[in-house]
């Protein structure tokens, strides 16, 4: 331990004797107040939920007396040991560990917060070189020359050094004031919004609602409603118009983001030569540093930590059927988390309506399965059908009847409901996206991000450094600073020709794999009609379609990895300048990639399969092959074996793996902590037990900013089997909810119980996903439209009912939809094989419009196929048409905000003016030669203020 405390003693001088670089964002406005270390600091302790967690009211008394008196946001009631706090309606001692829990929150004082924590490995030879060594020093030093503190833990037995980061009120203050972020001000007991009247049958019929419902609300006694605070964007000039006396002020939220902030940004090098040599990440990656993480605010069994209460209340699968505690999520993770379960909950909720109306038309097709007469004549056919072969000169001629029931399954989802269904789903998206804009304007002012300007966000550290070298600045007129000037034509194009090349390129992959399953479905259905026995022939079909779309999923998995990393690095290169933007555009190009991944077999099979095959004697070839035919019932049995073979498998594998890869890093985190300890006694092991926060939050999987993302992803992949192809899978709707229910709460068991606690991220809506969900919305309509006009049998059998049938049936529809084809006309060397044939067969009919061997136009085209493709056509504009008029009149009715939000917000602008106004007039009374515009009064600059681009 001598030898550790004099290098530590040596490496402090260092610092000492050393002014390196500071923050690649650093404020010039004002220095930094260096009287931290007298101040006398307050608990940051989870404010946030003080309604949830809140101490009796004489201590809060006590507190708030506290607080004035000494004025600072810094300050905590030393003794936190007898404090009582209010669960779930009960009061409970704070017992030993919970105790010792709450002060591994804090530095040894006790007093300041830990907002964040940095930890680099003694036993990595990589963290130990001169480098690294130099590296962390530079970079700690920069730390505190931006204000933060830090705290040195003794190193671990394991090598593990922890280091404590807090940020004081005044790094608070002033870069709440460069991330612009809005924060509550004083309010006004007057100034109340005025109470709102609603119809009374509108009431009547909400309050029998919520009585059925009440079982299933947010317990109010575990969650209590939040109160809605007004804010403004911070200002240092205009501190008075805040309450800053509130002990929830800067919330731990707030640190957490500031520090996150400050480390994205600090350099830890001496010169300018490297101008990638700054930010945390960059550390980590080098291996200076192995983690860097904000505290949860206790352990799963802690019982007055919001996780607790999470856990037990949100996270468990028991109480999945209830709805979320929405403000206490967002207040814990964040409102771009809080606003991912907000969206899913609607879309879940969403599903139950296209889930019953699946079922339904599902159970109306079981219940008419055997009085189906197309395939009832299939399978109680008295003589024999004989088929023509499926494969040249290997396989022989075989019965109808042995697809029975590929026939009879096939009805289960080409029906006359199909098309009812098809147009239900087609306004039931549109109407889920309306409902959601509505929704989300109500999300996003509770939240208070509605007047969040996007264009308002700093520039990514990664943009900043790319352009290091470009000396052309421009001025950006929102935040009025000076930024680099991206060369359009040097940079810029060339990036977006690379992307759309690259993109290109892995479509085509994406369609060769999907060539190579057909030739796999080509070559395995040839290889079991060779055996010509008939059950291996009735089962043929089915056998092949699955055993492809399993291989297909597997092509789809292993392609969705390279995918991901090479949208990376195209969007790296393409030069965005602000962290929305960059997710954006990558979210864009992923999906683009995945939807050609997941979609081509489907959409091979539902337009292009059978649909250009010829007919027996002239068959149009691929390679000298022929094309893949449909069954004598059309292509949509084999499109919903493949849309729910792709869908329900991807859905459970995505399951299963959003559960293993946390679970196997936290075991090898876990495995990091223990390693190089020695063995321990039993009292040994029950005090490791007690381990501080850090290090239990070290054992966890780090949340990255883009963990979002494949949440996102699966949910509207989902979305698209569910809207684009719902007409071959009516159960698809049912599946998804099933799926979604347990989804939820699983994602957040596993962001409470596998990742560390996320920085929480500001965002004003779910981003580009929604563009995506309204495009999908609207291909949803064509592709449906075209599915019941062109692979399934609807149209035909609605020709035949309507224009050839004398009693309006479909009795002798089966006769009428197979052709007749003589055996003598086939190609040369294309002959079947009847070696095992116990007749001869003369003519062999297979599933067209075409006119008869006897006909002096034989194989032509019939006429009747002239009319049912005129029909199949007028069918698709009838549909498209009649489902746009609706569609365009469902977003007439429903407005994007609700107008008696519109008179809230208008409300508390106005209220929000008037507290501004107020302020303003009791600063002026109290100090009438002081000007009220802003104090202090800051210096004239002549100018423009330096943007972090010119750092």
């Amino acid at each position: 331990m001598d030898d550790e405390d004099e290098v530590f003693m040596r490496l402090t001088q260092q610092c000492e004797s050393h002014t390196p670089a500071l923050s690649v964002y650093h404020s010039f406005q004002d220095n930094l107040n260096r009287g931290s270390e007298q101040t006398i600091y307050q608990s940051p302790r989870n404010t946030f939920f003080e309604d949830a967690i809140s101490m009796n009211s004489l201590h809060n008394q006590t507190l708030a007396q506290s607080n004035n008196s000494l004025n600072n946001d810094d300050i905590l009631p030393i003794d936190i040991e007898n404090n009582e706090t209010m669960m779930n309606g009960s009061c409970c001692e704070i017992n030993q560990s919970d105790s010792s829990t709450r002060f591994s929150l804090f530095f040894k004082d006790k007093i300041r917060s830990v907002d964040f924590v940095l930890v680099w490995d003694d036993f990595d030879g990589e963290a130990q070189t001169y480098r690294s060594t130099e590296s962390r020093r530079i970079f700690e030093t920069n730390l505190q020359k931006e204000g933060l503190e830090l705290e040195y833990e003794p190193v671990e037995s394991n090598g593990l050094h922890f280091i404590k980061v807090h940020a004081p009120r005044e790094v608070l203050r002033r870069y709440a004031e460069i991330l612009k972020l809005r924060l509550p001000m004083k309010e006004i007991p007057e100034l109340v919004n005025p109470p709102t009247y609603n119809n009374v049958i509108i009431n009547e019929v909400n309050s029998f609602f919520k009585r059925i419902m009440k079982n299933y609300y947010v317990d109010t006694t575990i969650f209590p409603a939040i109160k809605h605070n007004f804010t403004a964007i911070y200002s240092r000039d205009k501190e008075y118009l805040f309450d800053l006396d509130s002990p929830n002020f800067f919330t731990s939220a707030i640190r957490s983001r500031v520090v996150q902030f400050i480390l994205d940004r600090t350099r830890f090098a001496k010169g300018r030569n490297d101008d990638f040599a700054f930010g945390i990440e960059r550390l980590i990656s080098e291996r200076s540093y192995v983690a860097a993480y904000p505290l949860h605010d206790g352990t799963l069994h802690t019982m007055d930590s919001m996780r607790y209460l999470l856990y037990n209340e949100w996270a468990s699968v028991r109480k999945c059927l209830h709805y979320q505690p929405l403000d206490y999520v967002k207040e814990y993770f964040g409102v771009k988390i809080g606003l991912y379960f907000a969206w899913l909950g609607f879309y879940t909720h969403m599903l139950i309506p296209a889930s019953i109306v699946g079922l339904l038309c599902f159970i109306y097709s079981c219940a008419t399965l055997y009085s189906n007469e197309p395939s009832e004549d299939i399978c109680n056919a008295n003589g024999t059908i004989d088929m023509c072969p499926l494969c040249d000169h290997f396989c022989g001629y075989w019965d109808l009847k042995e697809t029975c029931l590929h026939a009879r399954i096939t009805y289960l989802f080409d029906n006359p409901s199909t098309v009812f269904f098809a147009v239900f789903m087609s306004l039931w998206a549109t109407l889920f996206l309306e409902l959601w804009k509505k929704y989300s304007a109500e999300i996003t002012h509770r939240w208070d991000i509605t007047s969040l300007d996007a264009h308002e966000e700093n520039p990514r550290p990664l943009y900043l450094a790319r352009l290091a070298h470009i000396k052309k600045k421009s001025l950006n007129i929102i935040t009025n600073t000076e930024e680099p000037k991206v060369p359009y034509w040097k940079m810029k194009l060339p990036a977006k020709i690379l992307s759309f090349s690259v993109i290109l390129l892995m479509i085509a992959v994406a369609m060769a794999a999907v060539l190579g399953v057909v030739l796999y479905r080509m070559s395995v259905l040839t290889a079991l009609s060779f055996y010509g026995h008939p059950m291996v022939t009735s089962y043929a079909i089915l056998f092949t379609t699955a055993t492809a779309a399993t291989i297909n999923l597997g092509c789809i998995i292993v392609f969705n990895w390279v995918y991901v990393w090479l949208a990376e690095y195209l969007t790296e290169i393409e030069l965005l300048r602000t962290q929305t933007e960059f997710d954006d555009s990558l979210t864009l190009k992923i999906y683009l990639l995945e939807f050609v991944n997941y979609y081509a077999s489907i959409f091979y099979i539902a337009f292009f399969k059978g649909k250009f095959v010829g007919y027996p004697g002239n068959y149009n070839r691929f390679f000298h092959f022929r094309q893949e035919e449909c069954g004598p019932g059309g292509c949509l049995m084999e499109l919903c074996i493949q849309l729910s073979i792709i869908m329900i498998g991807k859905q459970a594998m995505n399951t299963i793996l959003e559960m293993l890869y946390p679970l196997f890093f936290k075991w090898l985190n876990t495995l990091k902590v223990h390693v190089g300890t020695r063995k321990k006694s039993k009292e040994e092991k029950g005090a490791s037990k007690k381990d501080p926060q850090w290090v239990k939050d070290y054992k966890l999987v780090q949340f990255g900013p883009r963990s979002l993302f494949p949440e996102y992803l699966e949910m509207v992949l989902q979305y698209g089997f569910v809207t684009i192809f719902v007409a071959a899978f009516p159960l698809a709707p049912f599946f998804a909810l099933l799926n979604n229910v347990l989804e939820m709460r699983l994602d957040a068991k596993k962001l409470l119980t596998m990742f560390r606690r996320p920085v929480g991220q500001r965002v004003t809506d779910i981003g580009i996903w929604y563009r995506i969900l309204d495009s999908i919305s609207k291909i949803a309509v064509i592709t449906n439209g075209f599915i019941i006009a062109f692979t399934s049998n609807f149209i035909p059998r609605l020709v035949y009912l309507m224009a050839v049938s004398d009693n309006y049936s479909l009795e002798g529809f089966l006769d009428y939809s197979l052709a007749k084809f003589n055996v003598t006309d086939f190609e040369n060397n294309t002959q079947p094989l009847n070696t095992n044939s116990q007749r001869t067969v003369e003519i062999c009919r297979y599933p067209d419009f075409r006119e008869p061997p006897s006909s002096k136009n034989k194989y032509q085209y019939t006429i009747t196929f002239w009319h049912i493709l005129a029909a199949r056509l007028a069918f698709i504009v009838v549909f498209e048409n009649i489902v746009a008029m609706v569609m365009i009149l469902v977003r007439w009715c429903i407005p994007n905000i609700s107008p008696k939000l519109r008179d809230k917000i208008r409300r508390e602008a106005y209220i929000t003016n008037e507290i501004i106004i107020h302020q303003e007039a009791l600063r002026a009374s109290a100090q009438p030669n002081t000007k009220i515009h802003g104090s202090p009064v800051s210096p004239i600059t002549t100018t423009s203020r330096v943007g972090p681009a010119a750092l």
